[in-house]
């Protein structure tokens, strides 16, 4: 559900500090899951949610996530409005696409990290999803973000599968470089990604490095599970922290929460 300012807008302003967002995988849990799961990181103060993140998921299933989303974020804005009390702006919340390819689209999002992995070393990633996705986004009028992805070490799976040059510690030269070029692409953000469940997370240096580059808006995400590590990649620049896993991972509703406030606490404090 876009919020008032738009979607980009909302995405670039940096008034509110860093924020969080929620990687919801569809391939990995029904739409009722996701749906509730999604519900419960705003509540815990998630300000977006990304669906995506599997390579083989079929766009029916994304799109059944992302529509049964917009429906209970639909019907959370519907109860605020009839409360004098609540806050309805609360849940106003963009749900876009992180695609792990021109498969997984869905014209019920409000928009799509539409991405270039710079250091993959294959066509595919580069330029050519994206050709295949573009006419269905157009059709859709699902509204882009343009970002430059780029990948480190542990890289996971999409390392694996982008064929991805694995940045390394110690490489802050080429993550500026990376960064300047994405500028000069024209690309309004810079994802900075570990992987999927990494062991570690992306490195304060290369975030200090790519922050650099004032233009561009940091997302940050991959092996991030406490609030510690968040708060690290928040201060060390990070617009956006993005996390996966510890949402999967959660025994409960409730646990899902606490770890989620913990995160957004952290993140706060850390950038204000």
């Amino acid at each position: 559900m876009l919020p008032m300012e738009g979607l980009v807008n909302y995405v670039l302003n940096r008034d509110y500090g860093c924020r969080h967002i929620t990687l919801i995988d569809p391939g990995k849990q029904s739409a009722e899951v996701a749906t509730r799961r999604a519900i419960a990181a705003i509540e815990a103060g998630s300000s977006m949610i990304f669906v995506g993140g599997s390579t083989d998921t079929p766009d029916e299933v994304v799109h059944e996530t992302c529509k049964s989303i917009q429906d209970a974020l639909e019907l959370q804005v519907f109860a605020s409005s009839q409360d004098p009390m609540s806050e309805e702006e609360k849940w106003k919340i963009p749900v876009v696409l992180f695609p792990g390819g021109a498969h997984a689209l869905s014209p019920a999002a409000d928009g799509i990290t539409f991405m270039m992995l710079m250091n993959s070393k294959i066509r595919r990633f580069l330029i050519g999803e994206q050709l295949r996705g573009a006419p269905y986004l157009e059709k859709f009028g699902v509204e882009p973000l343009s970002t430059g992805y780029l990948v480190f070490s542990p890289g996971g799976k999409v390392g694996e599968v982008g064929e991805a040059e694995l940045i390394e510690n110690g490489q802050e030269e080429i993550v500026h470089s990376y960064a300047l070029t994405a500028k000069m692409f024209g690309f309004k953000l810079l994802y900075l990604e570990a992987g999927s469940g990494a062991s570690s997370q992306v490195d304060a240096e290369s975030i200090k490095s790519a922050a650099k580059v004032e233009e561009l808006c940091l997302i940050v995400g991959g092996g991030i599970r406490t609030g510690e590590q968040a708060a690290l990649a928040a201060k060390s620049g990070a617009n956006w922290v993005v996390t996966g896993t510890l949402t999967e991972d959660a025994s409960s509703m409730d646990e899902l929460k606490q770890r989620i406030s913990q995160i957004v606490e952290a993140i706060q404090s850390s950038s204000s």
